[in-house]
């Protein structure tokens, strides 16, 4: 059975498909208020929910969505499971560890099909490729963040541990640039617009990018889910209609998306996202516009890879019996793109 299959055969067996099966639009929800955690939202892997807020696509749901910013997907998780936030949009790889851990945490729409992180290292310094990584001072959106984990899989495929460099919190504004440009670290892993100031500005050299389709076969051999909206299973089955709703509202905004200009996108930010230069975010964007996911559905290649590249670097997660059915509930991005027709 696929993995596909087996998710909608365990959703089936919980009980819940009924619960969803009448139009949501009409369906009050069970907790129109709610919070939402993300880690690093002026980031452009996190464009889908800055567009779902400023086109008032939640308050279309009938939903007041107050979202909470964090410096890195590490923190937002952790809201999650300690209760201060309600849904989190950050990287599907938190379902997988979360699901090796015994935690029921699942997405329920995927928002980017590949991760958009760039790898880069000092113009002039010492590192010309991973391979030079050892001892290095790296800047992360957060320890423990998909930045994070990234760098620990292309150290693992060149024989390096995550040990073997030390990894800084830089977040993912004008900060991290800053200490970028100040000679504070050695490389940085990180993600548009930092990236494409940074490269723009000829103070990085890429080592190694995931922002389009050659780049992630070249890293992980195809595609590899990012950013996707999950939650405790727990609030999917108290609140079947309040989930279906914020799930709409994400798929409408990908819809958008696929044919938005850069200009358009631009101009529904707010100010402060474009780092003071224009130019330079419609760059950062027009380099960005290939990792939204087109469906919301994630593919099961993308999710075994994504488990392959954190078996490469977790020893936990090597000998962890991972169900990734539990990890994405196609129900209700199948629904959303039903009524959509």
């Amino acid at each position: 059975m696929t993995i596909l299959k087996s998710a909608l055969a365990l959703a089936a067996a919980l009980g819940l498909v009924a619960a969803v099966a009448g139009p949501t639009s009409a369906q009050q929800a069970e907790k129109p208020k709610l919070t939402l955690g993300v880690g690093g939202k002026p980031l452009l892997y996190y464009l889908p929910l800055t567009i779902a807020e400023r086109k008032g696509f939640f308050k279309d749901e009938g939903l007041d969505v107050t979202i909470n910013d964090f410096g890195g997907g590490a923190k937002s998780l952790q809201a999650l499971v300690g209760g201060s936030v309600d849904v989190v949009t950050g990287a599907y790889e938190h379902t997988i560890r979360m699901q090796a851990k015994g935690q029921d945490i699942v997405s329920v729409i995927e928002l980017g099909r590949f991760p958009g992180i760039v790898l880069v290292a000092k113009k002039d310094g010492k590192i010309k490729s991973v391979k030079d990584m050892k001892g290095a001072k790296v800047g992360v959106t957060a320890p423990g963040s998909s930045t994070n984990f990234f760098v620990n899989f292309l150290l693992a495929k060149d024989g390096l541990k995550p040990e073997d460099v030390a990894f800084v919190g830089v977040g993912g504004g004008a900060s991290a640039v800053a200490q970028m440009k100040r000679g504070e670290l050695d490389a940085m892993s990180n993600l548009d617009p930092v990236i494409t100031k940074l490269e723009s500005d000829g103070d990085v050299v890429v080592l190694a990018d995931s922002r389009t389709e050659a780049g992630n076969d070249k890293i992980f051999g195809g595609t590899n889910p990012a950013a996707v909206l999950y939650l405790k299973r727990d609030f999917t089955e108290q609140n079947p209609v309040t989930t279906q709703k914020l799930v709409n509202a994400f798929y409408k905004t990908l819809q958008w998306l696929k044919t938005a200009t850069p200009e358009e996108i631009a101009a529904v930010v707010p100010e402060e996202y474009l780092l003071g230069d224009k130019g330079l975010y419609l760059a950062a964007v027009k380099n960005s516009m290939p990792i939204y996911s087109k469906t919301g559905v994630i593919p099961e290649s993308g999710m075994k890879n994504a488990l392959n590249m954190l078996v490469e670097f977790d020893p936990e997660l090597k000998a962890a019996n991972v169900d990734l059915a539990k990890t994405f509930d196609p129900r209700f991005v199948t629904k959303a793109a039903g009524a959509g027709k």
